[in-house]
């Protein structure tokens, strides 16, 4: 095995989704010991994920550390170079995939004593509380922008003479998601990365998971299109004031 971008890209997203996933899975699936966990351990079981996933990726090669394509078109779109975005948005949305397969292998037994088709939906991709399509991409362009804005600043020496310090920029990060989650994401549930429920969703979709429903392919652009959008927008903002 060689470490490389693409390899850490695709394993820190796999370990990212299947914690972030499998925070959900506990708290939405019957007969687990974190039944009815509630928002803020779902919130904070991400902002963990999010932490392992960067420091996995680092591991295996990626030092960037995206594990999200909005994150990659930022800093794109903020340097006007754009060749490792599709490199990335697929090693993270690959690994995002392969993660959703392992969350139905983990949660196996729950698929079939959870009823509530929403609920397993749920452990892999996101959705509205409010089904309007144009507020709901809203919600997750505004969120994105918050994400990168911040991120921005944690790694800018207009901040700090050497940013946020290396080695904490990945417990800012995680704080920065938490807080993400607590106060943006109740409406949505903060996808804020294509990979994270674009790849999980196709999982969904084709694996024989007891009792599922729909997998919501109408609102699936929405956590696409909205982060990638809010994204670019940060970025641009990004390279206005030279951060």
């Amino acid at each position: 095995m060689v470490r490389g971008p693409f390899l850490g890209e695709l394993m820190g997203t796999f370990v990212l989704i299947l914690m972030g996933g499998g925070i959900v899975g506990g708290a939405v699936l019957r007969k687990t010991k974190a039944e009815g966990a509630g928002w803020i351990s779902i919130t904070a079981g991400w902002a963990f994920a999010v932490l392992s996933g960067i420091f996995t990726a680092q591991l295996f090669g990626s030092a960037d550390a995206h594990l999200n394509p909005a994150v990659t078109l930022a800093f794109a779109v903020k340097a006007s170079a754009y060749g490792t975005f599709i490199k990335y948005a697929i090693a993270q949305t690959s690994g995002a995939f392969i993660a959703g397969v392992v969350l139905w292998l983990f949660f196996y037994p729950h698929w079939e004593l959870t009823e509530d088709k929403g609920a397993k939906l749920a452990v892999f991709s996101t959705g509205p509380t409010v089904r309007n399509y144009a507020w709901a991409f809203f919600c997750e362009a505004v969120a994105t922008f918050i994400l990168i804005i911040v991120i921005g600043g944690m790694t800018s020496k207009l901040v700090l003479t050497t940013g946020a310090a290396a080695g904490l920029t990945p417990l800012l990060i995680a704080c920065l998601i938490w807080g993400i989650g607590l106060s943006l994401g109740p409406t949505t549930g903060y996808a804020i990365n294509p990979a994270r429920d674009l790849g999980p969703r196709i999982a969904h979709f084709l694996l024989p998971i007891k009792g599922k429903g729909t997998s919501d392919w109408a609102y699936a652009w929405v956590p696409v299109l909205g982060p990638l959008a809010g994204a670019a927008f940060a970025g641009y903002i990004l390279r206005l004031i030279n951060a």
